[in-house]
């Protein structure tokens, strides 16, 4: 089941809503939040609900046995235990057949490649139940002594399938007492409803786009200005369907009572290559930064070696192919160039040439995260720097610019902090706007015409599911 379906939004949304509505017992609205959570998952792969019960009642056993150690050795034990048997797992289900190549690639050995189907949100929801055993074992929570509670934090529905990765210590509160409130639900529901929008309305119709420019037929014909449209479409698509998740998950948790961080911050406005990363899913960022980098020394010693690391896994977990490997060395690479020769003169360099560079680094990398096919990102590669007979620019491609252009500007447009900029300008007017009877009136009017809209363009279109299901 996918937030962006009918079925969700008219049918498994309102009657979980209700029900938890119905019970102010923190205990019943865990009950039922956790019974829809597993259906919510078992809706699209129940076969694999059972290694998600698997891998969160074997974390909360070594969280358990890790908090009865005496000596440090035994805690130790356990973290390493829980981190092994479950990382094995992911493993096992997501990079099997990649090693299997990488082992075809040696002279002699020909192994059978197998295809092992990947369970939707396993990378998600394995790291997220590892910053539960890691911060336990740093002492900076409590056990959870209710395996059910631990189920429900690492299951719950509004981030379970692509995240926020979401760590304990920042529900730890809320799975014990929180409050369901009309301000909460008012909030939660136009977030819910902004990232909607984002999916259905941008991130959607941005696919089409992409997918006339980069996955026609003659694709080996096409133009330099259809292949650089074509990746323009894809920087929007992967930042309006991810942050449009994220936005649905941060809504649908006021919705019940609970508060998920940031996961985007206006990533397309940065200046710098760390800023960027400061600002694109932060949730992953962070973790590998609080897990990895700083564990393994951070800044303090074997930088160069820490970040190469980080940046490697970075792009290991994103998916079990070559270009997602290259694509987080690139950017490795990009971040060791901009620490020695453009950050040390930031203050110097004006911010529109920071911008420029920034967006044109970023659009390079998205090439190398689109294309899983080698020889189709050479082929990208050569229609960019030799035009060949098509030119740069030939009719196809002026109809499509043509066409698409004003979605371009405006898609970029709201990629910006335009409109939270507008709305702390207008503060006052709006906060005496809303407290009076036409302006709930125009709120709520103006929530159901962006579900309306929303609606019609799901009736419209086909099945989309969001691009960060398949990590």
């Amino acid at each position: 089941m996918v937030f962006s379906s009918l079925i969700f939004l008219y049918v498994f949304l309102p009657i979980c809503l209700i029900a938890v509505w119905l019970t102010s017992s923190i205990r019943l609205q865990n009950a039922i939040l956790l019974t829809a959570s597993l259906f919510f998952y078992a809706w699209g792969e129940p076969v694999y609900i059972i290694l998600l019960l698997i891998t969160t009642l074997v974390i909360w056993l070594c969280g358990l046995f890790l908090g009865k150690a005496r000596t440090t050795a035994g805690r130790r034990g356990f973290l390493v235990a829980a981190i092994i048997i479950s990382l094995s797992s992911l493993l096992y289900f997501k990079y099997t057949g990649f090693l299997v190549e990488i082992f075809n690639l040696l002279p002699f050995v020909n192994l059978p490649v197998p295809r092992i189907s990947l369970p939707i949100g396993i990378s998600f929801y394995t790291f997220q139940a590892l910053t539960y055993i890691i911060d336990l074992y740093r002492g900076e929570i409590k056990i959870q002594r209710s395996y059910a509670r631990f189920l429900l934090y690492v299951s719950l529905f509004p981030q379970l399938i692509a995240g926020p990765i979401v760590r304990y210590a920042d529900v730890e509160k809320e799975l014990h007492r929180r409050k369901i409130t009309l301000e909460g639900m008012s909030a939660g529901i136009t977030r819910f409803l902004g990232g909607l929008a984002k999916k259905v309305l941008i991130a959607n119709y941005a696919s089409e786009i992409v997918e006339l420019c980069l996955e026609s037929e003659h694709f080996a014909q096409v133009s330099s200005a259809t292949a650089i449209l074509g990746m323009v479409a894809f920087a929007i698509q992967i930042y309006f369907d991810f942050s449009g998740y994220s936005d649905m998950a941060i809504g649908l948790g006021l919705m019940f009572g609970f508060h998920f961080l940031e996961n985007f911050r206006y990533p397309y406005i940065a200046t710098t290559i760390t800023e960027f990363w400061r600002r694109w899913h932060i949730s992953l960022s962070t973790f590998f930064r609080d897990y990895v980098y700083i564990p393994l020394g951070g800044n303090r010693r074997f930088r160069l070696r820490n970040t190469f690391l980080v940046w490697f896994l970075t792009g290991l977990w994103h998916g079990a192919n070559i270009n997602f490997v290259l694509w987080g060395l690139y950017y490795f690479l990009l971040l060791m160039f901009e620490r020695a020769l453009i950050l040390p003169y930031k203050e110097k360099i004006p911010r529109l040439l920071g911008h420029l560079w920034t967006m044109l680094a970023v659009l390079v990398g998205w090439s190398l995260f689109y294309f899983t096919d080698m020889g189709r990102l050479q082929t990208f590669w050569t229609r960019i720097f030799s035009p060949g007979l098509a030119g740069f620019a030939d009719i196809e491609a002026r109809i499509l610019w043509k066409q698409h252009i004003l979605f371009i500007l405006v898609a970029a447009l709201f990629s910006t902090p335009l409109l939270h900029w507008l709305r702390k300008r207008l503060s006052r007017p709006l906060r005496q706007l809303q407290t009076s009877p036409l302006g709930g009136i125009l709120q709520t009017a103006g929530v159901l015409i962006l579900l309306l809209i929303s609606t019609a363009a799901l009736v419209a279109s086909s099945y989309n599911p969001f691009l960060y299901f398949r990590f």
